[in-house]
C-alpha cells in the first residue's frame, strides 16, 4: 500500500530480514506471487537497504531465483548442513485404512509416552484417527484450520506442557512450535514434495536424540494428488508434477534416505556414514553392478539429444509403442528397446543412480528434461563400476509391515503364519468355486491374513478381523472358522490376548443420511454437499457402506454419468479381476480407454460390490 511505503520512507529502514524466502520463487515448493514483489516495493524505499533472506528448504535452483528476483549483489551464502544425524528415516507400504492405524497404534505404544506428531492431508482424518489413539489409551488431539483459534491455542499450549503426547494434524500445524523433544513424525499421507517432508520432519529431535521419521506410501496417495492439479494452469502442473516425482523417488528408492535428500538440496554425502539411521542402510537389498545399464542411459539421452523426461527414456529403452514413441518416430532408432529384459521399476532405479552420481540432471527450467552433466560426458568415454539396489516396489501394497524399532517392549500381534494362510486360501479357492465368484469377494488377503495372525474362532472374533462386514461373515465365515477353531486346537495354539487395534463407534449417523438420500435418488454431488464432504470422501464412505454388507442402488446416478460402454467395460473387469483395487483398475482400462476416469471406476466399483458381494 502506498501508505505503508511512505511511513517506511520516514523511519529510515536500515535492513530488511526476508524469513521462508523459498515463497519468492516459482520453482520452490511453496510459490507465493506477493512475494515476488518486495523487490519493487524496496526500490520505492531505498533501492540500497541491504538484505538478509532466510529459509530451511531451498534448492540450488530456488537459491539463484531467490537472489535474481530480489536483485542482490555481492551476495554472501552462509548454508549450513541439511543432514540431520539423528533422524531415523523410514518409508513404510501403505496397505488398507484399517492396517495402517493398526501398524500407527503399535508403533506409537512401543514409544511409550513419547511426543510425536502424526500429519495427515484432510481434517476429517486428524478426527477420526485422534479418536481411534485415544480409545487405545494414547493422549492424542486433532489440529487443523478449521479449528477457531481458542481450540488451537489450547491444543498447542497442552502439548508443549505434555498432557497431550500425540498430535494428529494437517500441515496447519508446527509452524512456530519450539519443542525440542518430539520424538517422532509419522506421515500417514505422502507430502506433496520433499520440501514439504523435509521441513515437517524436521520437526523432531530438536534436542539431537535420537527420533524417527516414519512415511506410509501408496500409489493412492500420489493419485490423489495429482487430482488436484486438474485446475491449475500447465506451467503449474508441470512443476507440481517435477515435485510429486520426486516425492514418488524418494519413497521408492533402495538406497540411502539420507543421501537422497541430501543430494536434492545439493550436498553431497556419503552413505557410508548413514550410520543405519535409515530403514535401506538398516536392511540393504542386495546391489548389482550397473555399469553398462548406466552407459545405456547415458547414451540414449544423449542420442535423443536431451530432450525427454525419465517416464519418456524408460519407454524408449524398454521398446514401449507408445504414442511418443510413434510421434518421434523413436521406434526406429538402434537403442529402442535394448534394455527390454529389464521393467520399468529396474531403470527408474538405473536412471536414479545416475542422477545420484551427479552423471545426469533435471533441467528444472525445462521441467524436468535430463541431461549430461560434465561427469556424464566422462563416464561415456571411460566408465566405472557403480553398484546399485533395484527401488523397492510399491505397486501392489500388501499387509507386510516393516520392522518396528524396539524401543518399548513389542507390539501386539504376532507373524503370519503362512501354513494357516495356504489352507485358507485354499478354502477360499474352493468357496469361491463354489459359489461360482471370485476368492477376492468372499475374503480379501489381507483379512485372510489377519485371521492368521488373530485366529479367530467365533463370529464375534471374524467381526474384528479388517474388512469383515456382517453380511459377509454371515456368508462366508462359517468354514473358515470351523478349520481354524480345529487348527488352534491340533497345533496348541496360544492366541493373542489383545485381539486388535479397538475402533471408535461407527458414524452410523452419516451412513444412514447417505443410505436414505440414495434411496431417495438425491444427486450424489448434493449428498456430498449436504454432509460437507469432498465427492471423493462420498465415495470412499459409500465404498465402506457396501463393504460392510449393505446395498446401495445408484443406478439413477451411474446411468446419467458414466456411458453405457464404460459402464459394461469396468463391470467386466471387476467380474474377472483378481482384487477389488481402483488403481489397478484404472491402470488396466485407462491403458485400453482414455477416457475412463477414476470416478467412474470406483462408481461402478460400489455398484458390483452391492450387486455381487452382498
Amino acid at each position: 500500500k502506498d501508505e505503508n511505503i511512505e511511513f517506511f520512507k520516514l523511519v529510515n529502514l536500515s535492513f530488511v530480514a526476508v524469513d521462508e524466502a523459498h515463497c519468492i520463487s516459482e520453482w520452490g515448493h511453496d510459490f507465493r506471487p506477493e512475494y515476488r514483489r518486495i523487490r519493487t516495493m524496496l526500490d520505492q524505499i531505498d533501492h540500497e537497504i541491504p538484505i538478509i533472506t532466510l529459509t530451511a528448504t531451498a534448492t540450488e535452483k530456488v537459491r539463484n531465483d531467490i537472489i535474481k528476483n530480489l536483485n542482490m549483489k555481492d551476495v554472501n551464502h552462509f548454508i549450513t548442513s541439511f543432514n540431520r544425524h539423528n533422524l531415523f528415516y523410514e518409508v513404510r507400504p501403505k496397505p488398507s485404512k484399517n492396517q495402517t492405524i493398526t501398524s500407527i497404534v503399535k508403533t506409537i505404544k512401543q514409544m511409550g509416552h513419547r511426543s510425536g506428531i502424526i500429519y495427515v492431508q484432510s481434517r476429517k482424518m486428524t478426527e477420526e484417527l485422534a479418536e481411534i489413539l485415544v480409545v487405545n489409551g494414547i493422549k492424542a488431539a486433532p489440529y487443523h484450520a478449521g479449528l477457531d483459534s481458542k481450540s488451537r491455542s489450547r491444543i498447542q499450549d497442552e502439548f508443549l506442557m505434555e498432557e497431550i503426547d500425540v498430535i494428529c494434524a494437517t500441515i496447519a500445524f508446527g509452524m512456530g512450535i519450539d519443542k525440542p523433544d518430539v520424538r517422532f513424525v509419522i506421515h500417514y499421507d505422502i507430502p506433496k514434495s520433499i520440501e514439504n517432508y523435509y521441513q515437517e520432519t524436521g520437526r523432531a529431535g530438536r534436542d539431537g536424540i535420537v527420533s524417527y521419521c516414519y512415511a506410509y506410501y501408496s500409489h493412492k496417495d500420489i493419485i490423489k494428488l495429482e487430482k488436484f492439479l486438474k485446475d491449475k494452469t500447465v506451467a503449474e502442473r508441470e512443476l507440481t508434477m517435477q515435485l510429486i516425482d520426486e516425492i514418488v523417488a524418494y519413497s521408492e528408492t533402495s538406497s540411502c534416505r539420507r543421501k537422497f535428500l541430501l543430494h536434492y538440496f545439493g550436498e553431497e554425502f556419503n552413505d557410508d556414514l548413514c550410520d543405519d539411521m535409515c530403514d535401506n542402510c538398516k536392511h540393504p537389498k542386495v546391489k548389482i553392478e550397473a555399469s553398462q545399464e548406466i552407459t545405456l542411459v547415458l547414451e540414449s539421452v544423449k542420442q535423443l539429444h536431451e530432450k525427454n523426461k525419465i517416464q519418456t527414456l524408460i519407454e524408449f529403452i524398454i521398446g514401449r509403442q507408445s504414442k511418443e514413441m510413434k510421434d518421434f518416430k523413436y521406434a526406429n532408432h538402434p537403442l529402442f528397446g535394448q534394455g527390454e529384459e529389464h521393467d520399468e521399476l529396474f531403470w527408474h532405479s538405473i536412471i536414479r543412480q545416475a542422477l545420484l552420481h551427479n552423471l545426469l540432471y533435471k533441467d528444472v527450467e525445462l521441467y524436468g528434461i535430463l541431461k549430461l552433466t560434465p561427469d556424464g560426458h566422462d563416464y561415456l568415454k571411460n566408465p566405472w563400476e557403480i553398484q546399485t539396489a533395484i527401488n523397492n516396489d510399491y505397486s501392489n501394497t500388501g499387509e507386510e509391515e516393516s520392522d518396528l524399532l524396539e524401543m518399548n517392549g513389542s507390539g501386539n500381534g504376532g507373524a503370519m503364519d503362512e501354513t494357516l494362510l495356504a489352507i485358507l486360501k485354499e478354502i477360499r479357492h474352493e468357496q469361491a468355486k463354489k459359489l461360482k465368484i471370485k476368492p477376492w469377494v468372499i475374503f480379501s488377503d489381507p483379512s485372510l491374513q489377519d485371521m492368521t495372525v488373530y485366529y479367530p474362532v467365533t463370529m464375534e472374533d471374524m467381526l474384528k478381523i479388517s474388512g469383515v462386514s456382517k453380511g459377509k461373515a454371515e456368508k462366508y465365515a462359517q468354514p473358515f472358522l470351523d478349520f481354524i477353531s480345529k487348527y488352534v486346537e491340533e497345533n496348541e495354539i496360544d492366541r493373542p490376548s489383545e485381539f486388535l487395534v479397538r475402533q471408535v463407534a461407527d458414524k452410523s449417523k452419516t451412513k444412514i443420511t447417505i443410505i436414505q438420500n440414495v434411496d431417495r435418488k438425491v444427486p450424489l454431488e448434493d449428498i456430498a454437499q449436504n454432509l460437507g464432504m469432498t465427492f471423493s470422501e462420498l465415495l470412499d464412505e459409500m465404498f465402506a457402506i457396501v463393504n460392510s454388507g449393505t446395498k446401495l442402488n445408484i443406478d439413477y446416478y451411474i446411468s446419467e454419468k458414466v456411458d453405457e460402454y464404460s459402464r459394461e467395460d469396468i463391470y467386466e473387469y471387476f467380474m474377472t479381476a483378481d482384487s477389488d483395487s481402483v488403481e489397478d483398475a484404472f491402470k488396466a482400462l485407462s491403458a485400453e480407454d482414455d477416457e475412463i476416469t477414476f470416478e467412474e471406476i470406483q462408481l461402478i466399483r460400489i455398484k458390483f460390490i452391492s450387486d455381487i458381494a452382498n
